[in-house]
């Protein structure tokens, strides 16, 4: 039986989902509490990867077992696991769906602040920067629309098969004060530290380092040489992942006390 699990995880202190011998990561993590379990070694398949100290709002992950439980796996797995992961939801499910290849669009939000802030500083990116020209950058947000190579936003395209990505949504945001700001991509996929290249670029866009029509220059010509600086990691959230059989809300609160009401934050036009 193949079994969804529906999870948050804080990234501050991760390596990044992914599994890797020589780092601490969120998917070591889980398969080494659902082991003790279990009382057999586990493996999890995620829905995607996460760069170090990224956040997840919203993540599945999918695991195989030959007999159910018969004990609240739930309860037992969130009172193991660190306070900075949580289980929401395990959904059984019918044949064998994947949580990485079945996924139809994931989204994510960016966080960025003008000043230091204690409560902030470990879930959206800190920028001095007074005066955005917020105007400009969700210009070259809405570019990203019109084009689906990445190459030039990728850290290691050639770890690909290919660099196609088609973006559904690309809006920039300010909350009511005018000081914070927040971008929101949603796409089919995603590259490696694309998100937060993309973000970096726009960075650039808004305080006058680069120009939109150097920005579409590399979505033109994707192959263009262009330097890759990714924007800060903690201001990075992947915020929502749907399925064509499951499209679920996700249950973080924080995640919901940052994006706040929705009068609070608006779509710069």
């Amino acid at each position: 039986m193949r079994y969804f699990f529906h999870i948050a995880y804080l990234g501050t202190h991760y390596n990044g989902w992914q599994k890797n011998p020589d780092a601490h990561s969120v998917q070591s993590v889980l398969e080494k509490a659902l082991s003790q379990i279990l009382k057999m070694p586990t493996y999890i398949i995620g829905c995607g990867r996460t760069d170090a100290h990224v956040h997840a709002s919203q993540f599945f992950f999918h695991m195989d077992a030959d007999e159910a439980w018969d004990y609240d796996l739930l309860f037992r797995l969130n009172k193991l696991l660190p306070n900075d992961i949580a289980v929401f939801d395990i959904i059984p499910t019918e044949g064998l769906p994947h949580a990485r290849f079945d996924a139809i669009e994931r989204s994510y939000n960016y966080f960025m602040h003008p000043y230091k802030d204690p409560f902030l500083n470990h879930v959206s990116a800190q920028y001095a920067i007074k005066d955005w020209d917020i105007e400009q950058m969700q210009r070259a947000a809405t570019l990203l629309l019109r084009y689906n190579d990445y190459h030039a936003f990728c850290a290691t395209p050639n770890k690909n098969e290919h660099t196609i990505c088609n973006i559904s949504a690309a809006q920039i945001f300010t909350d009511d004060t005018g000081d914070r700001l927040r971008f929101h991509i949603s796409a089919n996929r995603f590259l490696g530290k694309m998100v937060r290249t993309i973000t970096g670029k726009l960075i650039d866009i808004g305080t006058g380092k680069l120009s939109v029509d150097e920005f579409e220059n590399h979505l033109i010509s994707p192959l263009l040489p262009q330097e890759i600086k990714p924007a800060y990691p903690q201001g990075l959230h992947l915020s929502k992942i749907t399925y064509p059989y499951l499209d679920m809300a996700p249950r973080s609160i924080f995640s919901q006390m940052l994006l706040g009401e929705a009068s609070v934050w608006e779509p710069v036009k």
